[in-house]
């Protein structure tokens, strides 16, 4: 009901290549590292955004989405769900064009502000698991 095949290939495809990572940090056993590294794989620029503002992948990393100091196309959020809301409405108010939670990061009030503004929204999902079943990049 949140994640249909058409807005995550748009996402994935046409909506730009500069992607926020919230949650990303230079440790590779965790999740957001590994999709980080398929998401660059397929040609986007990804942007750490963690409270430690960690370099990732040679990337330079930002504390808050608020700190990074350029466009940004899509913000990819890997926190847990009490914090995801708070994080759709700081893409929204840094100009995203689209927000994607993580599997398991559910806040279907954040969904519905988010699409209401006008972004393209994916609840529930990973970009690593959809870039391949979708046959992206």
């Amino acid at each position: 009901m949140y994640s249909d095949d058409a807005t995550m290939r748009q996402i994935l495809s046409a909506t730009g290549d500069t992607w926020a990572v919230v949650g990303l940090s230079d440790n590779p056993e965790r999740a957001a590292y590994r999709v980080a590294e398929k998401l660059r794989r397929i040609g986007k620029r990804v942007v750490p955004v963690h409270p430690r503002a960690e370099s990732v992948h040679g990337e330079q990393g930002y504390a808050s989405l608020a700190d990074i100091p350029f466009p940004v196309d899509v913000v990819d959020v890997f926190v847990n769900s009490d914090l995801a809301g708070g994080i759709a409405d700081q893409a929204v108010a840094i100009g995203a064009k689209a927000v994607w939670f993580q599997l398991d990061v559910i806040d279907e009030a954040a969904y519905d502000r988010t699409r209401k503004a006008g972004l393209l929204m994916v609840m529930d999902r990973s970009p690593g698991r959809e870039i391949s079943r979708l046959g992206v990049g």
